[in-house]
Formats: structure tokens, C-alpha cells, sequence
């Protein structure tokens, strides 16, 4: 096993799921999909992880071997409800009962590394030399869970009123803390004969200068945010509103791009098989076909590239193709090249691994070497 640095001191398996949710959020995966911690402990120590497309047999043997405490599975082990857990089953169930009997955790992250950004589909395209990559169905918007706080404060209060919001757990964006926005302005205000107000006096109209100061909150920690705020601002009535938010614009499944020059269909297959490492290609168009644009969905596409504008010069690359898509495809008049379903997805796994070392580099990272293409070449 390659390790990539001498342990000192395990981490909880919650801080691979937290940095697995920076990489691939488990939100892009499709609606059917299973992905995240499947089985073990998040408060379990995690020194050693395992990276395979497939928990088959063999895996869990070497997983076993090297002693790791959690394997990062591409694919979901457990996809439909279980009934039961044996070790004597025939299918994947039994995989999942020798690694819990071992204390081994198991994550999976299928589609969801598919969407994300730097996963599945862009590795595929890198290796295409694809430009201007483009998610080829782009994820909906949905309700983040945090909200934009606005609250009007006098310039001298501002910091204070800022640091205590930010200690409660406000101003977070990404890698970045302490994070507002502020903007002067004036502020207006009339307090009845029963006010006491910090500025002016009561009955009277007042303009003072205030600072717009903003911030992002996570809705669990709205509550003590907006007590820290209420504390440290040194008004009797505050003003302050809320915005909800909506996520910000993020991947999709599949890719679509362009090549910077145009190749032979024949050219390209024969340099995504050798890329990956494939047992074997198949192709539908000739040979001859002058490509430019590539249509990319690991694994098993089905009808989903087929929803793209496709013209001659485009080629579907993906892991395997039906029969009748395929007839599909070159009634359309363009072209595919199918790398097979594990091939097409094993290149991420290397790339996954040093984000991950990076990221948590007191865990030891290692790809799989018993997770093999299930099909061999005749």
C-alpha cells in the first residue's frame, strides 16, 4: 500500500466525509443514486483508505490485508434496500458483512463525482484534450442551507458587532473565514416617548451614519448569530434582515467540449485506449471521421448524450452502449467510442487520491491494485 505519510495522530472518518463533500457534494448525485457513508462510525479513528470503481471480492480481501479503516468506493455496494447481511451471500451484501465484521467503513461517491468538477467525466476529457468543457445537463439551483444576514450598525461598532457574529459561526465561504461587506449610508429613525434610544433622543427624528454590513450564515447557526448580534449592537431595536439563498450555479452530469484540432474517430479511440488502460474499445461510425467535439458520460450512458445537439463531427465517448442507441447514434450521423464501463471510470481514481492526500495528509491514500476490469479480451 502507498502511503502518503507516517501517521501520527488518526482523524475521525467525518473529516474524510467533510472533505468528500468539498470534492464531490453528495447533492450533485442523481436523485436515484446512493452515495456517502454507507456503513461505520464518523467519530471511528481514520488512518488508512482504500480507493476501488467496485467492492468486489478480491478488494475486501486486500482491504482486510492492509488494515485500512474505510474503503472510497466509486460504485455503491449498497444500492437497493438489504433485507439481509451474510457472509455467505452471493451478492454485495456479502462484501459489506466482511468489511463491518473488520471495522471497515465504506463510502461511495458514484454520481456525485460524476458532476463534480475535476471528476469522472472531466478526467475522461482531459484526456480527450477537450476545451471549453461544459456540463452537458447542468444541475438544478436548489435551496442552500444558509441565508445572507444584513444588519445596519454604526461605523464604530461595526467590528465588534462583526467579530461576535463571526465567533458564532457566520462569515464563512468555502476555505475562507471573517468574511462581510460593508457599504456606508444613513440612517433614519423616530423613537416613541417609551424608546431609549443609543443615538438621539426619543420624539425626534434622527439621521445618523450607519454601515450596511453583510454576511453569510448557516441556517443551523442562524439562531446564535442573530443573538450574538443582538447583544454586541449597541441599538435598542436593531434592523436586520435575512435573505435565504439559492446555490450558486454548479456541475452536471456528463461533459461536452471541443477539440483543438480535428482527429481521425480511429485516432482518438485508439489514444483513449491506451489513456486508460482498456482491454479493449469498440466504436460505431468509420474510422475515418473526422472529429471535433466530444459528447463524455462514463460508465453506462444509456439515452443521455443522445439528448445533445450532435452533428456528424461529434463523438460520444462513454463505458458501454446498447444495442439500439447504437443504431440510434449512427442514424444520427455521428459517432461513439464505447472504452468499456470500469475503464472509463478507473482514471478518476488516481487524480481523487492526490486531492485527497492533500487534503488530509496524515491519512494514507492508496488505489486499489486487486479492483480489476471484470471483462478480458478474446
Amino acid at each position: 500500500m502507498t502511503a502518503s505519510k507516517r501517521v501520527d495522530m488518526p482523524i475521525p472518518i467525518s473529516r474524510l466525509v467533510e472533505t468528500m463533500e468539498r470534492i464531490a457534494p453528495t447533492r450533485l448525485a442523481q436523485e436515484w443514486d446512493n452515495v456517502g457513508l454507507l456503513a461505520g462510525d464518523p467519530r471511528a479513528r481514520l488512518r488508512r483508505v482504500l480507493l476501488c470503481i467496485d467492492l468486489a471480492p478480491a478488494v475486501v480481501e486486500e482491504a482486510i490485508s492492509e488494515k485500512v479503516d474505510l474503503v472510497l468506493a466509486y460504485h455503491p455496494p449498497i444500492f437497493k434496500p438489504i433485507s439481509r447481511l451474510r457472509a455467505d451471500a452471493w451478492g454485495a451484501e456479502s462484501q459489506v458483512f466482511q468489511c463491518i465484521a473488520h471495522g471497515i467503513s465504506i463510502y461511495a461517491t458514484h454520481t456525485a463525482l460524476d458532476a463534480a468538477d475535476g471528476g469522472t467525466n472531466d478526467v475522461i476529457a482531459l484526456l480527450c484534450g477537450a476545451e471549453e468543457v461544459e456540463p452537458l445537463v447542468h444541475g438544478e439551483a436548489l435551496a442552500q442551507a444558509s441565508v445572507k444576514l444584513v444588519v445596519f450598525v454604526p461605523p464604530k461598532n461595526a467590528d465588534r458587532v462583526a467579530e461576535a457574529m463571526f465567533a458564532a459561526g457566520s462569515g464563512r465561504i468555502g476555505d475562507y473565514s471573517h468574511c462581510s461587506f460593508r457599504i456606508p449610508g444613513k440612517g433614519t429613525f423616530l423613537g416613541s416617548q417609551t424608546t431609549n434610544p443609543a443615538r438621539g433622543k426619543r420624539g425626534r427624528r434622527e439621521t445618523v451614519d450607519e454601515l450596511r454590513l453583510e454576511t453569510i450564515v448557516p441556517r443551523p447557526s442562524l439562531p446564535a448569530v442573530v443573538h450574538a448580534l443582538i447583544k454586541t449592537h449597541p441599538y435598542e431595536e436593531p434592523a436586520f434582515d435575512l435573505y435565504p439563498l439559492l446555490e450558486r450555479p454548479v456541475g452536471g452530469i456528463g461533459r461536452i467540449g471541443r477539440l483543438r484540432r480535428a482527429v481521425p474517430l480511429a485516432t482518438l479511440a485508439g489514444k483513449l485506449k491506451k489513456a486508460v488502460h482498456a482491454p479493449s474499445v469498440q466504436r460505431v461510425g468509420p474510422e475515418d471521421r473526422p472529429i471535433d467535439r466530444v459528447v463524455i458520460v462514463v460508465g453506462a450512458a444509456g439515452r443521455l448524450p443522445l439528448a445533445a445537439p450532435l452533428t456528424p463531427n461529434h463523438a460520444i465517448i462513454t463505458g458501454e452502449i446498447r444495442h439500439h442507441d447504437a443504431l440510434t447514434i449512427e442514424r444520427i450521423g455521428c459517432t461513439a467510442i464505447a472504452l468499456g464501463h470500469w475503464s472509463s471510470e478507473r482514471p478518476v481514481l488516481d487524480s481523487l487520491a492526490v486531492r485527497l492526500r492533500q487534503a488530509l495528509p496524515t491519512v494514507q491514500m492508496a488505489v486499489s491494485q486487486a479492483d480489476r476490469e471484470p471483462f478480458r479480451p478474446v
